[in-house]
């Protein structure tokens, strides 16, 4: 696992975790085999959390969710998201356990994804952003106010405005370098969409991510977030969300940022509203004097259907980004500056 890359094919580094990079995956999978999905692992709650507890392992889901979206074995892949129903393992997908049994066995949780990534016969590369047992840890300097773990931090309601706290994990985390090898070779480098405070944040904050993000040759591009979370990022705008991202990394890095500019019909609208979330505002004026450059699309996908089985998670959101039309836009992009350049 020292080479994310080979040498053909546009290269694209997936920086995310959880569905919003298994949506975008699945979808840029079909322009390209060379993909790396960088991934978050401070995930600490559901099944995910209760393997960590249990058996002092890494945190298995969002890799699990990466590894189906890049695997070419339609039938490994529906095994590896089969949730049990009942028993000992109700409520646990068989991915996570057989990741947990890999690492346990192996001693090594990179061992594990690479044998996992043979066996769903993934085509690119997921890599661990971070090989070091981290918690997350969000605190407001000024207010006192510390919390402890990504479970806690995503189902809380902030008492205090989240763009003036310091996220950070416990111990400081050292990135995978071959996650920074992978971010140093790509073509392009997307940050996608998902939550700001306990799936990006994390991520972004790892010693050595950014100052790859910084440094690297390759465009940069943020899938920003549909709509906007309860209780956390209520009133944000395009430019909020893009200016957290870059508040994480330290300074500017984005050359684009995507947004959503299309309407939902009204039934979808109510089942937004029965989710308490709204959509993202755009604020124009702000992005045309942004350094990055602001692109809309018509981005909303169709509302997934909840998993029965999945009773270790709550308050999961079923709002899904167009995948396809999102893919088709970055493709769109990197070709036309690519074509600039070659005139």
């Amino acid at each position: 696992m020292n080479e994310p890359f080979e040498k053909n094919d546009i290269k694209i580094a997936v920086v995310g975790g959880g569905t919003g990079s298994f949506t975008l995956l699945s979808a840029l999978k079909t322009h390209t085999k060379q993909l790396a999905a960088i991934v978050n692992m401070v995930d600490d709650g559901g099944s995910t959390g209760i393997l960590r507890d249990e058996l002092g392992t890494l945190p298995s889901g969002d890799i699990r969710q990466c590894l189906v979206a890049l695997s070419d074995s339609p039938k490994i892949r529906d095994l590896f998201n089969y949730r049990f129903d009942e028993g000992t393992f109700c409520g646990h997908p068989f991915g996570n356990i057989f990741l947990t049994a890999l690492e346990k066995m192996t001693g090594s949780f990179s061992e594990a994804v690479k044998t996992a990534s043979e066996i769903l016969r993934v085509n690119g590369i997921v890599i661990p952003a971070t090989l070091d047992d981290v918690r997350l840890k969000m605190e407001w300097p000024g207010a006192s106010v510390i919390m402890h773990g990504e479970r806690v931090i995503d189902a809380d309601y902030f008492k205090y405005d989240p763009r003036k706290a310091i996220l950070s994990l416990t111990p400081t985390a050292k990135a995978n370098p071959v996650a920074l090898t992978a971010i140093e070779q790509a073509d392009m480098v997307v940050i996608a969409p998902g939550d700001l405070y306990s799936s990006l944040g994390p991520l972004l904050v790892i010693d050595g991510i950014a100052d790859s993000l910084k440094k690297t040759n390759a465009m940069c591009v943020y899938v920003s977030n549909l709509v906007t979370k309860q209780g956390q990022t209520e009133g944000f705008s395009v430019s909020d969300h893009a200016k957290e991202i870059e508040r994480f990394v330290g300074g500017p890095f984005l050359d684009f940022v995507l947004y959503n500019e299309q309407k939902p019909v009204k039934e979808v609208a109510k089942r937004y509203e029965a989710e308490n979330a709204y959509l993202v505002k755009i604020d124009k004026k702000i992005l045309k004097k942004a350094k990055y450059k602001a692109i809309a699309g018509n981005f909303l996908g169709n509302m997934a259907s909840k998993n029965k089985d999945d009773v270790l998670i709550e308050g999961r959101s079923l709002i899904r980004h167009d995948a396809s039309a999102v893919a088709n836009a970055l493709i769109n992009l990197y070709e036309n500056k690519r074509v600039k350049k070659l005139g």
